[in-house]
């Protein structure tokens, strides 16, 4: 059985934000809310890298520990989803989740809360599948129709892959291997084509 499962690969991430323009024309997502952000660590310093982040759909899920309601549910491909019906925007999940990922939309002038919303891998909801009532709630639902979510489809660089984790894995096992291993994979030698720098050669030759 596949497990649906998101892996951002940060060496090719070039923060367009193309994954999330696509997922809120693709779902017509409600203001002030992004399921998908690009999130830059270590800014303006060297060794700056970009990561795509959204909700991981984890295989022991803490928004699902902690719903007092129990408005999540995991579906037969590990895809983490939530009744709207039920939520109470109690707000819970927003603080057990480590990525951020439920958020809730903003109405009126106090940010009054809404009911949750979050990133479906493009899996829609509880709704039958490619119903008004289902778009209208969560979204369009891709994988009914045999498609990947559009964040992983729409990056330009494949940095954003979605679908099953072990293929996934093996994917990005492939990277790992051509690109090499430790700090090398930054190094003198990925900038120049090997060896060490000068410096480092010259003081070798002195000892």
């Amino acid at each position: 059985m596949s497990r649906m499962k998101f892996i951002c690969d940060a060496e090719r991430c070039i923060e367009c934000n193309g994954c999330v323009t696509a997922c809120k024309s693709e779902h017509e997502v409600p203001w002030g809310v992004n399921r998908r952000r690009v999130v830059t660590l270590d800014d303006g310093v060297p060794g700056e890298r970009s990561i795509s982040v959204a909700c991981m759909h984890c295989s022991d899920a803490p928004c699902m520990a902690v719903c007092p309601v129990d408005c999540f549910f995991r579906t037969d491909d590990g895809v983490v989803l939530h009744d709207k019906d039920i939520c109470i925007g109690c707000g819970y999940c927003s603080y057990a989740c480590p990525f951020g990922a439920p958020q809730f939309p903003t109405n009126g002038t106090f940010g009054l809360r809404g009911k949750m919303d979050k990133c479906t891998f493009c899996a829609g909801g509880p709704e039958a599948h490619g119903s008004e009532a289902e778009f209208e709630k969560y979204g369009r639902n891709r994988l009914a129709e045999g498609k990947l979510p559009a964040c992983a489809e729409m990056c330009s660089t494949k940095a954003l892959l979605g679908g099953d984790g072990d293929e996934l894995a093996e994917i990005f096992r492939t990277r790992v291997l051509q690109r090499g291993k430790g700090a090398e994979v930054w190094g003198w030698g990925t900038a120049y084509g090997g060896g060490k720098p000068p410096a480092a050669k010259t003081e070798a030759g002195k000892s």
